[in-house]
């Protein structure tokens, strides 16, 4: 049994360390708002935060993240950039299909926790998930909302 901490709730999992983390919280823990999108670290889709940073949880073995904490799309509004992060995503209307759109808002999410106030090259260097249908200026203009509304 491994004991991981997502979302501010301590689970304890019977899974093999080398497990993704990503196949825990879908299968283990019926969270399906992180997304399967590549399964090698690519795409961003599957982003979820552990301890604040941004992580891809396709590739990170389940018994690297025992007694981290492991925030999943589904709290990131209990946290107040997260909060600001999903409201502008909804005031620019950021998603179309919105497959990706869980990764994008956990990125922006640790982005923004991290600096407040980014500039277009620290935007560029955090926000590398893919996008299918192309959101990247809505999401370079929620991201900058966000970033502005901290001032």
């Amino acid at each position: 049994m491994i004991k991981l901490n997502v979302n501010g709730t301590v689970h304890s999992v019977d899974a093999v360390g080398e497990t993704p983390l990503l196949w825990v919280i879908r299968d283990n823990l019926a969270m399906t708002g992180t997304k399967y999108g590549c399964g090698i670290a690519q795409c961003g889709a599957c982003s979820v935060m552990i301890d604040g940073v941004v992580t891809r949880s396709c590739v990170t073995p389940l018994e690297s993240v025992a007694g981290k904490a492991i925030t999943t799309i589904e709290a990131i509004e209990h946290d107040p950039v997260g909060q600001r992060v999903v409201a502008a995503w909804v005031r620019h209307q950021v998603p179309q299909c919105g497959y990706c759109q869980s990764g994008q808002v956990m990125a922006a999410t640790s982005l923004l926790k991290a600096t407040p106030h980014p500039n277009d090259e620290d935007i560029n260097a955090a926000m590398t998930n893919l996008c299918r249908c192309g959101t990247y200026t809505t999401i370079r203009a929620a991201v900058r909302d966000v970033a502005g509304a901290a001032a």
